[in-house]
């Protein structure tokens, strides 16, 4: 995110819970301590605990972590551009530190929307349903945090004075599960308008992706790679929440994929759960910037022009079908206003009426599917447009951005029913998914296929790390990253800044 205002927002705990909360792209944040949370209103603060997911749309911090190691995306040097100090290089060849700059603003992203939501639930003046979605977003925050980080720095706001207790993963992750178990009775049910805040069935679906990755979470810190056991009563109960959402009867797949991301997505898919709700106009004003997905990849020649960033990967996309519908589509409204599709961008790139589009030496604009990683041309690469851009308003559509969607509801009930051992009643629901999808069904299904199908139905969207972790693939090498990563690169390391403030939180094993 560029140009982001300053806020002020009074905090109980953030200056302790989360250390500096600055981030490298966002203006300052400004935070006061209050002796009372209940002098603030609490929809004030409830609103800035929503608007603390707007970090997420950033292509740096929490997005970064989720993607650039993974095997779907990277970030080339190309000339003086994108080196940053070899940030995004350091990323996907894992040898990031606990100093570098996505690790602390990550960290410090997700414990101030942590600690928004902690002033909502310590508010005696909030009301039974605000509290319900604080620690809905509180859940939320804490997820992702022990997803990257393998502990959470946890306050029990009945001792504000003490530090924050360092929960380990398997402690944190039981406490979510118990949480969110207990506020599902307090939750609104879902409705065409209210997936931009917490719902039952947004509680559903992040009850279903913990006990998809309990068995991860729950891992011995000093294996944190596995090999994992799933147990049944959690493949159990990821049928029994991704069920919870199905028979609601709300949700469809969408026939048009790329629908999921339009910017009228809100009315055109049928598979949002728990979004960022964007309006034309006033989309930055609640610091969610989903115009990143589309600069941090597109080039300069390009309408709209973008930053000439972050490709994907050879291999992945070689794993689509190209008659996958995933894969491409022209989109009305772009496509025909200024030539570029959405989907995977390869070979010669064209304008409006098809104009040629050439690069800043004058060279044929061809993007390749090789990349040279440390020394890129600006063609280098594939490029990936997911949310397609508004050219009536480029730098604040109305794109929804999309945290849960139904598509993968269905795949996290598969791979459930897959590890307890029900193949055939998986392999149904992925076929039913390719067949929306434009592509032939499989005959069979094994660990290999389901992982490539969820990379290929949920690429660029947050989870293919959390993916080939628990499918025990994230350590292999890929392009550009030609050695096995150790294990200990499953999570990311304590900031060092934060062990300097808080004793009770550890350094993750291995860093």
């Amino acid at each position: 995110m560029k140009n982001i205002r300053k806020i002020l927002i009074p905090s109980l705990v953030i200056a302790l819970m989360g250390g500096t909360m600055g981030c490298s792209n966002l203006d300052d944040v400004v935070l006061d301590r209050v002796s009372d949370a209940s002098s603030v209103q609490p929809d004030l603060t409830l609103k800035a605990a929503y608007n603390s997911l707007g970090t997420f749309t950033d292509q740096a911090a929490i997005y970064a972590l989720t993607e650039h190691p993974s095997d779907e995306m990277q970030g080339p040097t190309r000339g003086a551009d994108w080196d940053d100090n070899g940030r995004w290089r350091n990323l996907h060849t894992h040898t990031w530190t606990n100093q570098s700059d996505d690790v602390l603003n990550a960290w410090n992203n997700l414990n101030r929307g942590h600690a928004l939501a902690n002033e909502v639930i310590g508010n005696a003046k909030s009301t039974k349903a605000q509290v319900a979605e604080a620690k809905f977003l509180r859940a939320f925050y804490m997820f992702y945090t022990v997803d990257l980080f393998g502990q959470v720095a946890f306050r029990d706001l009945a001792k504000p004075g003490d530090l924050p207790k360092g929960l380990s993963r398997k402690d944190a992750t039981a406490q979510i599960i118990a949480e969110v178990q207990s506020i599902m009775g307090d939750l609104p049910s879902a409705t065409a308008t209210n997936a931009g805040t917490a719902t039952k069935e947004a509680a559903s679906f992040l009850l279903a992706k913990l006990y998809l990755n309990n068995a991860v979470f729950a891992q011995d810190p000093t294996k944190p790679a596995g090999p994992f056991t799933f147990a049944k009563a959690d493949m159990d109960a990821v049928v029994t929440n991704a069920d919870a959402i199905i028979n609601s009867g709300k949700y469809t797949l969408a026939a048009n994929y790329f629908d999921n991301f339009h910017p009228d997505n809100s009315t055109k898919s049928k598979e949002l759960i728990f979004v960022i709700q964007n309006e034309k106009g006033a989309s930055l004003t609640n610091n969610s910037s989903v115009r990143n997905r589309y600069y941090m990849t597109s080039h300069y020649s390009t309408i709209p022009s973008g930053w000439n960033g972050f490709t994907t990967l050879a291999d992945f996309y070689n794993s689509f079908d190209k008659k996958d519908s995933r894969v491409g589509a022209a989109i009305p409204g772009l496509t025909d206003k200024g030539g570029v599709r959405a989907g995977f961008l390869i070979g010669q790139q064209y304008g409006l009426n098809g104009v040629t589009l050439l690069d800043r030496e004058g060279k044929p604009l061809v993007f390749t599917p090789e990349v040279d990683l440390k020394n890129a041309n600006e063609r280098q690469g594939i490029r990936v447009i997911k949310y397609t851009p508004d050219i009536t308003d480029i730098d604040s559509p109305a794109n929804d951005y999309v945290f849960f969607r139904y598509a993968d509801v269905l795949l996290m009930k598969a791979e459930a029913l897959f590890r307890g051992g029900n193949t055939s009643g998986a392999l149904t629901i992925v076929n039913s998914l390719r067949t929306t999808r434009g592509v032939d069904p499989l005959t069979t299904l094994t660990e290999a296929s389901l992982l490539a199908e969820r990379g290929r139905e949920m690429y660029w969207e947050g989870w293919r790390r959390n993916d080939q972790i628990r499918f025990g693939k994230f350590l292999a090498p890929v392009d550009n990253r030609t050695a096995t990563s150790p294990d200990y690169r499953v999570v990311f390391p304590i900031p060092q800044r934060e062990l300097e403030i808080n004793p009770n939180l550890k350094q993750n094993f291995g860093y």
